[in-house]
This record gives C-alpha cells, sequence and structure tokens, in this order.
C-alpha cells in the first residue's frame, strides 16, 4: 500500500490526462425548477457512478504485471474493473456480503478476481487489506493520492461547461470526492464546495472535530455509498475540513424525498448517495446563493430495482 499523502500537481496532471482520454466529459443539465442550479449527470458514466475516474487514474500508475486489490460497497469496485479492462490490467475487488445486489451483479461481468467477504464494508476493506499484505497495491476507495485526484477531474469539466462563480455539492462518505473537488476549488475564487453526509455515517465530519479519525456508528442506510468508518490515518478530513465552504447531513427520509424528485422531475436513475446532495437542497441545508450557480454532483445511479421500487411507493 502506497504511504498516505495529499495529492500535488503530478498527480492532478496525470488524473486529467488519462481521465480525458478515456472518458467523455458527462452533461451538465438544468434543475428542474430551471434556475441557478443544476446537476452534473456522472449517473452517465460507463459504471454509474464517478469513481470510474479515481479508478482510471490510480490504476493507470501500476507497474507492469502489478495487481490492484481494493475494498468496495460497488461504485469504486466497478471502477476499479473498468479501469482493468481499458487498460490491460490485474484487479481484485472485496465486497461485502451484503452489498448491493444491483452492483454486484454489474462487478459480475467484468474481468475481475471478486471476493465477498464480512457484514459491512468495514469488514472488507481489512479483509482486502490482509490480501494487499501478500502482493499487490491496495486502492483505497476514498484514501488515496490518485483516486483523489482521479475525481478531481469534475472541476475543470464543471468549470468549461458552467459560467462562474459555482458552489459544487457532493456526497460525503470516506470524503474522496469532496477532497478532491475542494483541493483543487481551492485555488480559485470562482469554485467552493460543499460535502453532504448520510445522517447514519458522519466518520469525516467526527474526524474533522476531533482533528484525528475516530470511530463512529453507522447505522442503516440507503446512501451504502456514504457507510463506513475510516482508514487511520485518513487523508480526507484534513483536505476537506480545510478547503471545504461546509460540511451538512441529510436524513433518510430526505434522501428518499431526493431520488423521487429526481425521478418525478427529470426522469433520473439515482442512488442514495447520489441523491444526498439533491435532498440538502431540497430541505435547505443548502442554500442557493444570488450570486453563485449551485452543481450538485449526481454520483451514481446503481441502486437495485427492489430498493427504487420502494422508494417510489414512499407517500
Amino acid at each position: 500500500m502506497d504511504p498516505v499523502r495529499r495529492p500535488d500537481a503530478a498527480d492532478l496532471d496525470a488524473a486529467l490526462r488519462v481521465v480525458g482520454a478515456q472518458l467523455s466529459p458527462t452533461p451538465v443539465v438544468p434543475a428542474s425548477p430551471a434556475g441557478r442550479t443544476m446537476l452534473k449527470l456522472e449517473t452517465f458514466q460507463p459504471t454509474g457512478s464517478f469513481k470510474v475516474r479515481g479508478a482510471l487514474a490510480a490504476m493507470s500508475a501500476l507497474e507492469p504485471g502489478e495487481r490492484a486489490i481494493t475494498a468496495s460497497a460497488g461504485n469504486h469496485g466497478l471502477g476499479i474493473a473498468y479501469a482493468a479492462k481499458v487498460l490491460d490490467r490485474q484487479a481484485t475487488v472485496v465486497v461485502p456480503e451484503t452489498g448491493s445486489r444491483a452492483k454486484l451483479a454489474a462487478l459480475g461481468e467484468w474481468p475481475v478476481t471478486l471476493v465477498r467477504h464480512g457484514a459491512d464494508f468495514d469488514a472488507a476493506e481489512r479483509h482486502a487489506l490482509r490480501l494487499a499484505k501478500d502482493g499487490g497495491r491496495y486502492v483505497s476507495a476514498y484514501n488515496d493520492a490518485r483516486v483523489i485526484a482521479g475525481q478531481a477531474t469534475i472541476v475543470r469539466e464543471v468549470t468549461e461547461q458552467v459560467p462562474g462563480p459555482v458552489t459544487l455539492v457532493c456526497g460525503v462518505g470516506g470524503g474522496g470526492l469532496c477532497a478532491g473537488l475542494s483541493l483543487v476549488a481551492s485555488g480559485t475564487d470562482d469554485v467552493e464546495v460543499v460535502g453532504v453526509e448520510a445522517e447514519g455515517s458522519r466518520a469525516v465530519s467526527a474526524a474533522i472535530a476531533a482533528g484525528r479519525v475516530v470511530p463512529v456508528a453507522v447505522g442503516d442506510t440507503l446512501a451504502d455509498g456514504l457507510a463506513g468508518n475510516l482508514d487511520d490515518p485518513c487523508v480526507t478530513p484534513e483536505i476537506i475540513g480545510r478547503h471545504a465552504a461546509g460540511l451538512v447531513a441529510v436524513s433518510e427520509q430526505e434522501i428518499r424525498s431526493a431520488i423521487r424528485w429526481l425521478f418525478s422531475r427529470h426522469g433520473l436513475v439515482a442512488e442514495g448517495a447520489a441523491a444526498a446532495g439533491v435532498g440538502a437542497l431540497l430541505s435547505g441545508k443548502v442554500s442557493v446563493p444570488a450570486d453563485r450557480t449551485v452543481v450538485v454532483v449526481l454520483s451514481g445511479r446503481n441502486i437495485s430495482a427492489s430498493a427504487f421500487r420502494d422508494v417510489l411507493r414512499d407517500p
């Protein structure tokens, strides 16, 4: 496993090159009602999630013949699998036994070694770290400089698609996306970033408050991509605490309401982690400044049909 560190300029430049070569920019569309709120549709990525960006950046740095080993609730694993195929690399993905059926089914279609282990992400991650000690490079879904740099490529696209100044709103689990966006945004006055956690899993905000990684209770949440504790040490809380404009949390009901709103108003399918940012806007936890355009990163679409149906049935 590589030492835990912040992305540097070389990481950010390399990520822009590989992501630009492999992926088309995802669209930005007006939110309804139209105004100064937009949706960045990372749901249009080939794996259905933004995490393919960080996976490509990390996998492109592997040595010839080196295997990537990772743990994932689903979307990071799909990104690693996609990158392994297009870059001709080898990968092992460890997923929890309780992972999203939609994501596990999708992972099974890719040429990676898939290992199911543990009742939750934390257990899967511990197992992946043990496997990496026997050979291979562990690629964290959030605590890896190259992965963070890959997620940060969203900023370049948004600034080319939306006239500034811009407030980017994104979900926060391990914090890789928010850290990458915040780090790049810190170099300009035209972009600021607000992160949104699920109320049932607030590892990053707890670490920022304590000044170190602390274990938190992780409750059940539809936003499975935002659930789990952090590696220790972890670089993302320091970056987010220093460079993000704010960090809020949404309830399960606010996440569910946002999923229904996205489908009924836009015909968009969003998983819980993706809907968190919209939930924060709809609930008023993130306001829309008069002088800025708010862009919500709609981070992924990989929700199971049964879970999506249950949300839509809610009153």
